[in-house]
Protein backbone atom coordinates (compact mmCIF):
# COMPACT_ATOMS: atom_id res chain seq x y z
CA UNK A 1 0.00 0.00 0.00
CA UNK A 2 1.41 3.35 -0.78
CA UNK A 3 1.52 6.61 1.56
CA UNK A 4 0.47 9.71 -0.44
CA UNK A 5 2.26 12.43 1.24
CA UNK A 6 1.84 16.43 0.80
CA UNK A 7 4.69 19.10 0.10
CA UNK A 8 3.19 20.68 3.32
CA UNK A 9 5.09 19.16 5.51
CA UNK A 10 3.59 16.78 8.65
CA UNK A 11 1.23 18.69 10.77
CA UNK A 12 2.82 19.76 14.04
CA UNK A 13 0.09 17.24 16.10
CA UNK A 14 0.33 14.34 13.78
CA UNK A 15 -3.04 14.52 12.36
CA UNK A 16 -2.08 14.31 8.78
CA UNK A 17 -3.19 17.48 7.75
CA UNK A 18 -0.85 20.10 6.28
CA UNK A 19 0.54 22.57 8.71
CA UNK A 20 -1.25 26.10 8.97
CA UNK A 21 0.77 28.89 7.54
CA UNK A 22 2.40 31.35 8.99
CA UNK A 23 0.56 34.70 8.34
CA UNK A 24 3.52 36.62 10.29
CA UNK A 25 5.97 36.42 6.94
CA UNK A 26 3.67 37.28 4.22
CA UNK A 27 3.88 41.10 3.51
CA UNK A 28 1.03 43.33 3.78
CA UNK A 29 2.05 46.72 2.18
CA UNK A 30 -1.85 48.08 2.88
CA UNK A 31 -1.15 47.31 6.56
CA UNK A 32 2.13 49.11 6.49
CA UNK A 33 0.96 51.95 5.48
CA UNK A 34 -2.50 52.30 7.50
CA UNK A 35 -0.11 51.79 10.70
CA UNK A 36 2.36 54.76 9.27
CA UNK A 37 -1.10 56.94 9.22
CA UNK A 38 -2.22 56.23 12.38
CA UNK A 39 1.46 57.04 13.80
CA UNK A 40 1.34 60.13 12.37
CA UNK A 41 -1.70 61.53 13.18
CA UNK A 42 -1.08 60.17 16.44
CA UNK A 43 2.69 62.10 16.88
CA UNK A 44 0.74 64.98 14.86
CA UNK A 45 -1.82 65.31 18.10
CA UNK A 46 0.80 65.50 20.16
CA UNK A 47 3.46 67.85 18.63
CA UNK A 48 0.43 70.26 17.81
CA UNK A 49 0.20 70.31 21.60
CA UNK A 50 3.62 70.73 22.34
CA UNK A 51 3.78 73.44 20.04
CA UNK A 52 0.81 75.35 21.54
CA UNK A 53 2.39 74.93 24.88
CA UNK A 54 5.86 76.46 23.09
CA UNK A 55 4.15 79.22 21.90
CA UNK A 56 2.99 80.52 25.32
CA UNK A 57 5.89 80.22 26.80
CA UNK A 58 8.25 82.94 26.12
CA UNK A 59 4.99 85.51 26.05
CA UNK A 60 4.24 83.81 29.73
CA UNK A 61 7.71 84.49 31.06
CA UNK A 62 7.96 87.65 29.59
CA UNK A 63 4.51 88.61 31.64
CA UNK A 64 5.83 87.40 34.57
CA UNK A 65 9.21 89.49 34.63
CA UNK A 66 6.98 92.60 34.71
CA UNK A 67 4.27 91.65 36.77
CA UNK A 68 4.67 89.65 40.19
CA UNK A 69 2.93 86.16 40.76
CA UNK A 70 0.80 87.45 44.02
CA UNK A 71 -0.11 90.28 41.39
CA UNK A 72 -1.58 87.90 39.05
CA UNK A 73 -3.18 85.20 41.44
CA UNK A 74 -4.77 88.03 43.24
CA UNK A 75 -8.78 88.87 43.70
CA UNK A 76 -8.24 92.52 42.33
CA UNK A 77 -6.00 94.00 40.30
CA UNK A 78 -5.64 95.02 36.52
CA UNK A 79 -3.91 91.53 36.23
CA UNK A 80 -5.61 89.66 38.75
CA UNK A 81 -6.75 86.17 37.54
CA UNK A 82 -9.03 84.79 40.05
CA UNK A 83 -12.39 86.82 39.19
CA UNK A 84 -12.09 85.24 35.56
CA UNK A 85 -11.60 81.97 37.56
CA UNK A 86 -14.28 82.53 39.64
CA UNK A 87 -16.44 83.51 36.30
CA UNK A 88 -15.71 80.80 34.74
CA UNK A 89 -16.37 78.44 36.99
CA UNK A 90 -19.60 79.75 37.93
CA UNK A 91 -20.82 79.69 34.31
CA UNK A 92 -19.52 76.14 33.53
CA UNK A 93 -21.20 74.90 37.17
CA UNK A 94 -24.25 75.95 35.64
CA UNK A 95 -24.50 74.75 32.82
CA UNK A 96 -23.40 71.37 33.91
CA UNK A 97 -26.44 71.75 36.63
CA UNK A 98 -28.61 72.41 33.20
CA UNK A 99 -27.00 69.62 30.51
CA UNK A 100 -26.11 67.00 32.89
CA UNK A 101 -29.91 66.18 33.86
CA UNK A 102 -31.03 66.74 30.72
CA UNK A 103 -28.04 64.86 28.97
CA UNK A 104 -28.38 61.85 30.67
CA UNK A 105 -32.20 61.67 30.93
CA UNK A 106 -32.51 61.80 27.14
CA UNK A 107 -29.57 59.22 26.44
CA UNK A 108 -31.72 56.93 28.75
CA UNK A 109 -34.53 57.54 27.12
CA UNK A 110 -32.92 56.63 23.75
CA UNK A 111 -31.37 53.82 24.85
CA UNK A 112 -33.70 52.10 27.22
CA UNK A 113 -37.20 53.38 26.28
CA UNK A 114 -37.64 54.86 22.85
CA UNK A 115 -38.53 52.39 19.49
CA UNK A 116 -36.04 51.94 16.91
CA UNK A 117 -38.17 54.08 14.78
CA UNK A 118 -38.44 57.20 17.77
CA UNK A 119 -34.67 56.44 18.52
CA UNK A 120 -33.55 57.17 14.51
CA UNK A 121 -35.41 59.88 14.58
CA UNK A 122 -35.07 62.12 18.00
CA UNK A 123 -31.03 60.96 18.09
CA UNK A 124 -30.06 62.67 15.11
CA UNK A 125 -32.25 65.81 16.83
CA UNK A 126 -30.55 66.23 19.56
CA UNK A 127 -27.27 66.19 17.90
CA UNK A 128 -28.04 68.94 15.60
CA UNK A 129 -28.39 71.33 18.27
CA UNK A 130 -24.36 70.88 18.54
CA UNK A 131 -23.97 72.05 15.02
CA UNK A 132 -25.71 75.34 15.89
CA UNK A 133 -22.98 78.18 16.07
CA UNK A 134 -22.07 79.23 19.57
CA UNK A 135 -22.85 82.85 18.54
CA UNK A 136 -26.07 82.60 17.82
CA UNK A 137 -26.46 81.40 21.30
CA UNK A 138 -24.83 83.81 22.37
CA UNK A 139 -27.28 86.60 20.63
CA UNK A 140 -30.19 83.79 21.99
CA UNK A 141 -29.31 84.76 25.93
CA UNK A 142 -28.94 88.47 24.79
CA UNK A 143 -32.64 88.55 22.89
CA UNK A 144 -34.55 85.95 24.79
CA UNK A 145 -32.95 84.21 28.08
CA UNK A 146 -32.23 87.42 29.76
CA UNK A 147 -35.12 89.60 28.82
CA UNK A 148 -38.07 86.88 28.67
CA UNK A 149 -37.19 84.47 30.70
CA UNK A 150 -35.13 85.68 33.68
CA UNK A 151 -36.68 89.21 33.96
CA UNK A 152 -40.02 88.68 32.61
CA UNK A 153 -41.49 85.40 33.24
CA UNK A 154 -39.17 84.52 36.29
CA UNK A 155 -39.32 88.21 37.62
CA UNK A 156 -35.28 88.01 38.28
CA UNK A 157 -33.45 91.25 39.22
CA UNK A 158 -30.79 90.55 35.99
CA UNK A 159 -28.72 93.13 34.23
CA UNK A 160 -28.29 92.99 30.06
CA UNK A 161 -25.37 90.59 30.66
CA UNK A 162 -24.99 88.41 33.48
CA UNK A 163 -23.60 84.71 34.49
CA UNK A 164 -27.12 83.09 34.71
CA UNK A 165 -28.23 83.41 31.16
CA UNK A 166 -24.83 82.44 30.38
CA UNK A 167 -24.72 79.81 31.97
CA UNK A 168 -27.81 78.09 30.83
CA UNK A 169 -27.45 78.77 26.93
CA UNK A 170 -24.22 77.35 27.31
CA UNK A 171 -25.82 74.38 29.41
CA UNK A 172 -28.08 74.17 26.09
CA UNK A 173 -24.84 73.81 24.21
CA UNK A 174 -23.28 70.56 25.55
CA UNK A 175 -26.61 68.68 26.05
CA UNK A 176 -25.87 66.86 22.66
CA UNK A 177 -22.26 66.27 23.74
CA UNK A 178 -23.57 64.48 26.83
CA UNK A 179 -26.80 62.97 25.52
CA UNK A 180 -25.09 61.23 22.52
CA UNK A 181 -22.26 59.82 24.62
CA UNK A 182 -23.96 58.67 27.08
CA UNK A 183 -26.33 57.11 24.96
CA UNK A 184 -23.73 54.84 23.10
CA UNK A 185 -21.95 53.98 26.61
CA UNK A 186 -25.70 52.94 27.74
CA UNK A 187 -26.59 51.08 24.89
CA UNK A 188 -22.77 48.80 24.87
CA UNK A 189 -24.19 47.57 28.58
CA UNK A 190 -24.80 43.67 27.28
CA UNK A 191 -28.79 42.58 26.96
CA UNK A 192 -28.20 39.91 29.34
CA UNK A 193 -27.60 42.14 31.93
CA UNK A 194 -30.77 44.52 31.27
CA UNK A 195 -32.64 40.27 30.95
CA UNK A 196 -31.04 39.30 34.50
CA UNK A 197 -32.49 42.10 36.16
CA UNK A 198 -36.12 41.85 34.77
CA UNK A 199 -35.74 38.19 35.34
CA UNK A 200 -35.19 38.89 39.09
CA UNK A 201 -38.47 41.17 39.37
CA UNK A 202 -37.08 44.57 38.68
CA UNK A 203 -38.83 46.77 36.71
CA UNK A 204 -37.65 48.66 33.40
CA UNK A 205 -37.02 52.28 35.52
CA UNK A 206 -34.79 49.98 38.49
CA UNK A 207 -33.15 48.04 35.60
CA UNK A 208 -32.11 51.61 34.11
CA UNK A 209 -31.28 52.95 37.41
CA UNK A 210 -29.48 50.28 39.39
CA UNK A 211 -28.03 48.32 36.44
CA UNK A 212 -27.26 50.08 33.24
CA UNK A 213 -26.06 53.30 34.54
CA UNK A 214 -23.98 51.33 37.27
CA UNK A 215 -22.56 49.22 34.28
CA UNK A 216 -22.14 52.31 31.77
CA UNK A 217 -20.65 54.86 34.50
CA UNK A 218 -17.31 55.06 33.21
CA UNK A 219 -18.55 56.31 29.58
CA UNK A 220 -21.23 58.71 31.27
CA UNK A 221 -18.21 59.94 33.11
CA UNK A 222 -16.28 60.83 30.01
CA UNK A 223 -19.43 61.94 28.66
CA UNK A 224 -19.56 64.76 30.92
CA UNK A 225 -16.29 65.19 31.57
CA UNK A 226 -16.02 66.50 27.71
CA UNK A 227 -19.30 68.19 28.38
CA UNK A 228 -17.51 70.10 30.82
CA UNK A 229 -14.13 70.84 29.08
CA UNK A 230 -16.10 72.11 26.28
CA UNK A 231 -18.47 74.18 28.77
CA UNK A 232 -14.91 75.60 29.97
CA UNK A 233 -13.42 76.36 26.75
CA UNK A 234 -16.32 78.27 25.36
CA UNK A 235 -16.12 81.85 24.22
CA UNK A 236 -18.61 83.71 22.31
CA UNK A 237 -21.34 83.07 24.30
CA UNK A 238 -19.67 83.60 27.92
CA UNK A 239 -18.03 87.16 26.17
CA UNK A 240 -21.74 88.38 24.82
CA UNK A 241 -23.61 87.24 27.72
CA UNK A 242 -21.74 87.43 30.37
CA UNK A 243 -20.30 90.06 30.59
CA UNK A 244 -16.62 91.77 30.14
CA UNK A 245 -15.85 92.97 33.57
CA UNK A 246 -14.43 91.59 36.54
CA UNK A 247 -16.67 90.07 38.66
CA UNK A 248 -15.35 87.70 41.89
CA UNK A 249 -18.93 87.20 43.07
CA UNK A 250 -21.22 84.14 43.97
CA UNK A 251 -24.44 85.58 42.30
CA UNK A 252 -25.14 84.65 39.12
CA UNK A 253 -27.37 87.13 38.27
CA UNK A 254 -24.38 90.07 37.97
CA UNK A 255 -22.08 90.49 34.85
CA UNK A 256 -18.87 88.44 35.14
CA UNK A 257 -15.82 87.75 32.58
CA UNK A 258 -14.55 84.43 31.71
CA UNK A 259 -11.14 83.52 31.20
CA UNK A 260 -12.12 82.63 27.77
CA UNK A 261 -13.84 86.29 27.44
CA UNK A 262 -11.25 88.21 28.85
CA UNK A 263 -8.78 86.08 26.01
CA UNK A 264 -10.83 87.38 22.98
CA UNK A 265 -11.81 90.93 24.72
CA UNK A 266 -7.53 91.09 25.15
CA UNK A 267 -6.67 89.86 21.84
CA UNK A 268 -9.45 92.07 20.25
CA UNK A 269 -8.58 95.16 21.75
CA UNK A 270 -6.20 98.15 21.21
CA UNK A 271 -3.20 96.19 23.38
CA UNK A 272 0.47 97.07 21.78
CA UNK A 273 1.20 93.50 20.75
CA UNK A 274 4.31 92.42 22.99
CA UNK A 275 2.86 94.57 25.92
CA UNK A 276 2.62 93.40 29.64
CA UNK A 277 -1.50 94.15 29.25
CA UNK A 278 -1.13 92.07 25.98
CA UNK A 279 0.53 89.27 27.05
CA UNK A 280 -1.58 88.71 30.04
CA UNK A 281 -3.60 86.88 27.45
CA UNK A 282 -0.91 84.23 27.27
CA UNK A 283 -0.75 84.17 31.25
CA UNK A 284 -4.27 83.68 30.93
CA UNK A 285 -4.72 81.29 27.99
CA UNK A 286 -1.75 78.84 30.08
CA UNK A 287 -3.83 79.17 33.26
CA UNK A 288 -6.42 77.68 31.08
CA UNK A 289 -4.50 74.77 29.48
CA UNK A 290 -3.43 73.81 32.52
CA UNK A 291 -7.11 73.83 34.11
CA UNK A 292 -7.94 71.82 31.27
CA UNK A 293 -5.01 69.28 31.54
CA UNK A 294 -6.17 69.01 35.20
CA UNK A 295 -9.68 68.17 34.39
CA UNK A 296 -8.82 65.55 31.64
CA UNK A 297 -6.45 63.73 33.83
CA UNK A 298 -9.09 63.19 36.45
CA UNK A 299 -11.27 62.31 34.28
CA UNK A 300 -8.74 59.45 32.91
CA UNK A 301 -8.13 58.28 36.24
CA UNK A 302 -11.87 58.12 36.88
CA UNK A 303 -12.47 56.03 33.67
CA UNK A 304 -9.91 53.65 34.29
CA UNK A 305 -11.25 52.98 37.84
CA UNK A 306 -14.39 52.50 37.13
CA UNK A 307 -13.82 50.75 33.49
CA UNK A 308 -15.70 47.27 33.31
CA UNK A 309 -15.26 45.11 30.06
CA UNK A 310 -17.50 42.73 28.48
Amino acid sequence: MSIITTGAGPSPRGTGLPAAPNLRRKARPGETVIRAILMTSAFLSVAVTVGIVAALIQPVIEFFREVPFGDFFATEGQYAVLPLVGGTAMTTVIALIVAVPLGLGAAMYLSEYASPRARKFLKPTVELLAGVPSVVYGFFALSFVTPTLLQDILSFDVGFTNALAAGLVLGVMIIPTIASLSEDALSAVPQSMRQGSLAMGANRMQTTLRVVLPAALSGVAAAVVLGLSRAVGETMIVALAAGGQKNLSLDPRESMQTMTGFIAQTAGGENPVGSTSYNTLFAVGLLLFVITLVINMISIAFVRRYRQAY
